[in-house]
């Protein structure tokens, strides 16, 4: 399968498209130029709002508020306070994050600029504020839930794994990390990722051209993208049918065709429907 353009945005470092039923378009931010955008689905592509810090992931509120994660916490879209982190150092940002079945946010630190390994953490934020569930974390990347809710998948990109947690949807607690799939180093190093309702699971593969569906821990079926660097897929549109997929420029090739670039692929599975952030987040 091959995905075809749908906007030449031009992103510097592409990531977390957030598909909005209410209004029928893709949030999605540009991160390291704190900018967040909005993309209709025929492509025409617009500014919502730019930060003067780095923007890791976006999550909508329960009634469709947009809300990014900033290094110093979650913020709404006019700058305001949603709920604050405690970084361990002024280096760190916020990157790939997503809301749970319950409707807390959890996501991940790492450095600005160059990875240091093992200097993030995977936190969890709802209305007691942040609570570390990960140590020692190189690049927190994508993460997904069962349909249950009682298995986590998340990845560490420098591991080349997607792991398996035991998930309590109570509490949001972890338990028993596991190995779920290894991605070999030729396929790429794996990046976001979502799911869908057959519970297979969909992983951007940066540096290699390609999504990945992956289901019980194998590979099922491979999408070709017209740019190398691949962050993050998600489900959109009216049926969560159409696969949308963003891309970065920021470390291609020079001259690479694509780079930045926004594709998108109508397939015959849906996605399952993202997880929304509780009444604490508005």
């Amino acid at each position: 399968m091959k995905a075809e353009l749908l906007s030449p945005v031009a992103a510097e470092l592409g990531e977390s498209p957030v598909w909005r039923q209410e209004s029928g378009d893709i949030f999605w931010v540009d991160i390291l130029r704190g900018d967040i955008h909005r993309l209709a689905l025929d492509g025409e592509d617009q500014l919502a709002a730019t930060f003067e810090e780095p923007v890791g992931a976006l999550a909508l509120g329960p009634n469709g508020e947009v809300v990014a994660a900033t290094p110093r916490g979650l913020v709404r879209l006019d700058g305001s306070t949603v709920t604050s982190l405690e970084r361990d150092s002024d280096d760190l940002r916020m990157n790939d994050g997503k809301a749970d079945p319950a409707g807390r946010f959890v996501g991940g630190t790492m450095t600005i600029g160059s990875p240091r390994p093992r200097a993030g953490s995977l936190w969890r934020f709802d209305e007691r504020g942040a609570s570390r569930l990960v140590s020692d974390v190189t690049i927190p990347n994508g993460l997904s839930w069962s349909a249950d809710g009682e298995t986590f998948y998340w990845i560490d990109t420098p591991t080349g794994r997607i792991d398996a947690f035991d998930y309590d949807p109570e509490t949001g607690e972890l338990n028993d990390r596991r190995a779920w799939v290894s991605i070999p180093e030729e396929a790429g190093a794996p990046d976001g990722m979502c799911g869908d309702v057959e519970g297979g699971l969909w992983v951007a593969l940066w540096g290699g051209s390609a999504v990945h569906r992956y289901v019980a821990g194998r590979l099922d079926a491979v999408v070709e993208v017209g740019a190398s660097l691949v962050t993050c897929p998600v489900f959109a549109g009216p049926e969560l049918d159409q696969l949308v997929i963003t891309t970065a420029s920021v470390d291609s090739l020079p001259g690479e065709q694509g780079a930045g670039d926004i594709f998108t692929i109508r397939l015959g599975v849906r996605g399952a429907p993202a997880h929304r952030l509780g009444s604490w987040a508005q």
